[in-house]
């Protein structure tokens, strides 16, 4: 039985990243580069001015001040210098304009003096030598600035925007089919029932969707099949224009669970059933041979057996497609504010809340730790990790954790 990271790793070498496509600027926020991005131009343009206040020479205002110099014309951003700034001569110039020729400093105007139109006076040679911004100081032409596989951040577009690549190329996003089954499960249109006790309603649709988009990855809902092969067998075929199906339920040994018969029927590749891990552990993977090789992923039907390995399974793989290197949270240690005994010799996975405390991150329990409790994932800031070799843990203990929504990621899984 695969160990939740030999579980992972699997899954991965089985994944790739998706082809390529172009998209506007505006739309590859958080998409993944597909290729490099080579600059057509310097950055900045030209040497320009990193302050409002006055181009000049510094031998000028070499000595104590103040030092008196003539005004020979003004340079707002957006504009051209059209004179060559000679000795005993100034230009009043602004933030990112053009420096003329003949200066090496621009002095701020709160170390100056108005005089008149045509005379300024110098009070502070502080900024002597100072406050030009060279020609291709952030970006010189035929620099290489974003690498095929940068994640694109604002930081990024605003790069992308600044060397003027409008047309992006990124890694296509994934479409994720789910599919939910049981008879007893129901959606929105059975609200009645569901409310009279008579059927329990599909969190786990609107769970793993919310999951999917917020991976960077699209959704199609196949619905919820029911305790049927032939209802179960069709829709999974309607996964076909999928990258990946995810299910949820019907992965056990009971007598109503048919998936296992319906994809073996379907020519499914196992690659496995089971993970020694809690909670979670009837997971599956493999590729469905009738849907040309499709990657699925099976997920236990409890809301928080799902979205604890769609942590762990899911989310690395859409990564992948996406183009992503980095695919797993790294790893957070904290600190045990409680004692924990523990069942089975299995690695756990346990909702926890954390607090700074001390200079540490203190991990507590968020109540009971059933897999059907939902609270206590609706409350969790972090799963934490205890060892299949650690029965118990007591107050003071340093474990690891994955902290839910962090940005920072790995190439090896860490856990």
């Amino acid at each position: 039985m695969h160990t939740p990271a030999s579980a992972a790793t699997d899954i991965l070498s089985q994944i790739s990243a998706l082809p390529s496509q172009d998209v506007q600027l505006p739309d590859a926020l958080d998409r993944v580069l597909a290729a490099d991005v080579v600059s057509p131009v310097n950055l900045p343009h030209w040497d320009n001015s990193a302050m409002d206040g006055y181009a000049l020479r510094s031998t000028d205002i070499a000595g104590d001040p103040p030092h008196e110099l003539e005004i020979i014309e003004e340079i707002p951003a957006g504009t051209f210098p059209s004179k060559e700034v000679a000795a005993g001569q100034a230009a009043r110039i602004f933030t990112g304009a053009p420096t003329p020729r003949g200066i090496d400093t621009v002095v701020r105007q709160e170390d100056t003096t108005r005089l008149s139109d045509k005379r300024v006076r110098i009070d502070d040679t502080r900024d002597a030598g100072r406050h030009i911004r060279p020609l291709g100081e952030d970006v010189r032409e035929g620099e290489t600035v974003l690498r095929a596989g940068t994640p694109l951040g604002p930081a990024q577009l605003g790069m992308l925007a600044s060397v003027a690549h409008f047309d992006v190329t990124v890694h296509r996003k994934p479409l994720v089919a789910i599919l939910g089954s049981g008879d007893e499960i129901a959606d929105a249109d059975e609200r009645d029932a569901i409310v009279a006790g008579q059927k329990i309603a599909s969190s786990n649709t609107y769970t793993l969707a919310a999951l999917i988009q917020r991976a960077g990855a699209e959704t199609v809902n196949l619905g919820i099949a029911k305790d049927d092969p032939a209802d179960l067998r069709s829709r999974l075929l309607e996964a076909a224009p999928a990258d990946l199906v995810v299910t949820t339920a019907g992965i056990s040994v009971g007598e109503h669970d048919f998936l296992h018969q319906v994809l073996e029927e379907l020519n499914l590749e196992k690659r496995f059933w089971r993970i020694r891990m809690r909670p979670g552990a009837p997971v599956g993977f493999g590729l469905i041979g009738d849907l040309d090789g499709l990657p699925w992923i099976g997920l236990p039907g409890n809301p928080v057996s799902a979205m604890v390995t769609f942590e762990l399974f899911v989310r690395p793989a859409i990564r992948k497609m996406l183009g992503h290197t980095a695919v797993f949270r790294s790893v957070t240690p904290v600190v045990a504010a409680e004692p924990i005994t523990l069942g089975a010799p299995l690695r756990h996975f346990l909702r926890v809340k954390l607090t700074g405390e001390d200079g540490n991150l203190v991990a507590r329990l968020t109540g009971a730790q059933g897999s059907g409790i939902l609270k206590s994932m609706v409350h969790a800031h972090a799963l934490l990790i205890v060892p299949e070799d650690k029965p118990e843990v007591q107050p003071g203990d340093v474990l690891n954790a994955i902290v839910l929504d962090d940005h920072r990621h790995v190439e090896e899984c860490p856990w």
